[in-house]
């Protein structure tokens, strides 16, 4: 079973081509967002850290951690998502090194593709066997967020500055896949690096 780990900027269509490689290869696909998710359900290893860290008024009624309200508290306060950071992504790391354990041992896939937007910064290029960069240009990336999330040009700014340079996961990725054009020549990319 071959690791990949899939990486990019935000509105670089990094699901989309995930949903493509589940529906397309004999793979499991995860992404690390959903695992966060996982890891921080009440009585799950982050929970009780993060509800201390931040106070129980980042808690939807049921109880769970509502993750917008966690987002808005630690946008601005670098010294607090570092904090956040340290709790969420070892937990993370450990159910993912344990998924992989897993699914080495069951035998039955030919592909584990990884999709996370730290995966450079968070040591993940030990555990995959390749990253793979999923490409978009600023302007493209920037219509996708105004459109699909009805995000500001502020926050779109501030994301983008906060994240890697195309240049730093270029240098990191053995794969690019140049995903400003239309889904089509995405597929025909992920095609010729699978088959070629």
């Amino acid at each position: 079973m071959k690791i990949i780990g899939i990486t990019g900027g935000v509105g670089a269509g990094k699901s989309v081509i995930m949903d493509y490689l589940m529906r397309n290869f004999n793979a499991k696909v995860v992404r690390a967002d959903e695992v966060a998710h996982l890891v921080t359900q009440p009585g799950k290893a982050c929970y009780m850290r993060l509800v201390s860290l931040l106070n129980d008024d980042i808690l939807k009624e049921d109880g769970s951690i509502d993750r917008q309200k966690m987002a808005r508290k630690i946008f601005n306060d670098k010294g607090l998502l570092s904090s956040v950071n340290a709790i969420i992504h070892p937990a993370v790391r450990e159910y993912l090194m344990n998924d992989i354990e897993r699914e080495k041992e069951l035998g039955k896939r030919d592909y584990y593709f990884l999709e996370a937007a730290l995966l450079i910064e968070e040591g993940y290029e030990q555990v995959c066997d390749e990253l793979w960069y999923v490409y978009a240009s600023d302007e493209v990336r920037r219509n996708r967020l105004k459109e699909s999330r009805g995000y500001s040009d502020e926050r779109i700014e501030s994301i983008m500055r906060n994240q890697l340079s195309d240049d730093m996961f270029r240098r990191h990725s053995r794969v690019v896949i140049d995903n400003s054009g239309t889904l089509e020549e995405s597929f025909k990319q992920i095609e010729g690096v699978i088959n070629g």
